[in-house]
């Protein structure tokens, strides 16, 4: 039986918020699991593997595939990683996630070997430095990419199924590519440094080819994708080549410590633009803020000797980057979604976010171990609120966001199920042992509206968009589809995050909570949670979570609430036709007595005003 009611309509000074809507007892946001995390993002990268799988291969739905890589032209290319949802090696952003996957163990081994990944970890690197070495048996010639973007992309196929060409393309003296050859020697120098604890003749080994492709790189200078003209539609330099060779010379630097390589970062800093490029990313393509931040240490750490007065200038352009995102930039600031998750760009936006996270996070370790402070137009920033301020984008990826939806497949129990990714949307061959062919993979699977049958765990998907809106669709690939150069950033930050000790405040701000008791007869009880708060473009913006408690000691069959005054978006309510009324979400289909439900919004100004309008047990 349906009965109106008036209860005290619930107003919380600045309830201007995002609402999330969640399962009590479900969502984890609130606590996120480091090493879990930590744990399925190393998973990840075995699910990207190339070639003949080991023994110990933890990701069982995957087999061996594209055994015979560079057989055609002489040479052996099998191994390595596939880039993303689909099946080419690009060797540029391939270098680039060992690079990074090498800084995090370089930087946070203590804190890898305490969670037990530190082998996963040197694993992930092995599996692209053999291939690395592999592709480089001559000093001025470097295979660069297995596979055609174009011919890769008209089929949706198993890797083990795998049908279109392998055609391996290089760069030589005749068709250079420094960006490529660059990444690559900064990959196998911070590889070299980070295996050399562990397993110093494998150390060095990696330290040759550095060596060698640095010195390629440099004397034979060029854009790669001017040479292998089927890189532009796919990996194009923006930056050229420059930022590379810094990138490549900073790295030889960190694992030999010969000032060969200082004095070429320092003699070459303006002309290479070092330090003149104020930049707003750090990915693939634009190495500048990695290079800034890199040569940092050496300064905080009293190493730069006659070099200091050169390494405070790419000091001073890395913190404005690091500013840029801390909104601490005099108004030059990276964008945030209203959820507060940093945006950069609409196509794989987290990709950039992971890869600022890992500098706010390493960044806060150089400061942390000089005692020093970051220094930002409007103020000066803690190494603590560095470190807060990368855990709140971390936090945002593992679902404390407007959608309680955990942006890596497999964490929580609400993640992507549709995933841009060709082997996690066709049965396993273990599974399916007839092939799936070139177009039966597109009929059957790519437009396949049920969840993908292969969890790709770990998986970082490109994730929602400005408006903190996300369409869990597998065509979305803007959105969906996970990539090599988004996930290595992310072992970093993990590993760090989950040394420290829980303060029970997984945002960067602190949380305020107030109970609306219930009128007498009142079927909900309501708690407002202050979860964030964040400034954009001039205005303050907050994070309310509210959890409504069925009271009435029935079951509650059907709910509309009256939210007056919402300016802003709302999610985890199902919205009706009629103005400013909302029901249960469709996965609500009954609500007994003692549970509850979640609900988010977000908004500036005065806070919205929650009543129960109708009710029906």
């Amino acid at each position: 039986m349906a009965r109106s009611l008036k209860p005290a309509t619930f107003s919380v000074a600045l309830l201007v918020a995002v609402f999330v809507a969640s399962r009590v007892g479900e969502a984890g946001a609130d606590h996120p699991n480091y090493r879990d995390a930590l744990d399925k993002c190393l998973q990840f990268f075995e699910a990207q593997r190339s070639g003949k799988l080991p023994a110990d291969q933890r990701v069982k739905w995957r087999g061996d595939s594209a055994l015979q890589d560079g057989f055609q032209q002489g040479v052996d290319l099998v191994g390595g990683y596939y880039d993303s949802g689909d099946h080419v090696k690009f060797g540029f952003p391939m270098a680039f996630a060992v690079t990074t996957l090498s800084w995090s163990v370089i930087e946070f081994e203590k804190e890898l070997a305490a969670a037990n990944k530190l082998k996963y970890a040197l694993d992930a690197i092995k599996w692209g430095t053999d291939y690395f070495i592999k592709a480089h048996k001559e000093p001025n010639v470097l295979w660069a990419q297995v596979g055609d973007g174009d011919s890769d992309h008209l089929c949706w196929e198993r890797a083990e199924d795998m049908t279109t060409p392998r055609t391996a393309y290089k760069i030589t003296t005749d068709q250079p590519g420094s960006e490529v050859a660059g990444e690559t020697a900064a990959a196998l120098a911070a590889a070299s440094r980070a295996f050399k604890p562990f397993d110093s003749f494998y150390s060095n080994i990696l330290l040759v080819h550095a060596k060698q492709l640095f010195t390629f790189a440099n004397t034979f200078q060029g854009r790669y994708d001017d040479s292998l003209l089927c890189v532009k539609k796919y990996y194009p330099s923006s930056t050229g080549y420059h930022d590379e060779l810094l990138w490549a010379a900073a790295w030889l630097y960190e694992a030999t410590n010969d000032q060969y390589y200082l004095n070429y970062v320092s003699q070459n800093a303006a002309s290479f633009g070092g330090t003149g490029w104020a930049v707003t990313e750090f990915s693939w393509d634009n190495k500048y803020a990695g290079v800034q931040v890199l040569l940092t240490k050496v300064l905080l750490q009293g190493g730069s000797g006659a070099y200091s007065d050169t390494l405070k200038l790419y000091q001073a352009k890395g913190e404005f980057f690091l500013c840029s995102c801390l909104q601490k930039n005099n108004g030059h600031n990276i964008k945030l979604t209203p959820g507060g998750l940093l945006y950069f760009d609409d196509w794989n936006n987290m990709q950039y976010v992971a890869s600022a996270a890992y500098l706010l996070t390493v960044y806060s370790n150089y400061l942390s171990t000089s005692n020093a402070k970051l220094n930002c137009p409007d103020g000066q920033v803690d190494p603590s609120d560095v470190l807060k301020f990368a855990k709140s984008q971390a936090d945002y990826i593992l679902g404390k966001n407007p959608k309680s939806m955990s942006y890596l497949v497999g964490y929580g129990p609400n993640y992507p199920t549709h995933a841009h990714h060709r082997g996690a949307s066709i049965p396993s061959i273990f599974t399916l042992p007839s092939t799936v062919g070139c177009v039966d993979g597109f009929e059957n699977w790519y437009d396949n509206p049920k969840a993908d049958p292969n969890v790709i765990l770990g998986a970082l998907v490109g994730g929602p968009d400005a408006n903190d809106a996300f369409s869990d669709d597998r065509k979305n690939y803007q959105h969906t589809e996970p990539t090599l150069a988004s996930n290595a950033p992310l072992v970093g930050v993990f590993a760090k995050l989950d040394s420290v000790p829980d303060t029970g405040d997984s945002s960067s701000y602190a949380a305020s909570s107030k109970a609306s008791p219930p009128k007498k007869d009142a079927p909900i009880e309501f708690v407002h949670k202050i979860t964030n708060t964040w400034k954009t473009n001039g205005t303050d913006y907050f994070r309310h979570e509210v959890t409504g408690k069925n009271v009435c000691g029935k079951p509650i069959t059907y709910l509309k609430l009256d939210i007056e005054n919402l300016s802003g978006p709302i999610y985890g309510l199902k919205a009706t036709k009629a103005a400013h009324m909302y029901e249960f979400p469709e996965w609500l289909k009954a609500l007994n007595s003692k549970q509850a439900f979640k609900f988010v919004y977000i908004q500036g100004g005065e806070p919205a005003k929650v009543a129960v309008a109708a009710y029906r047990n």
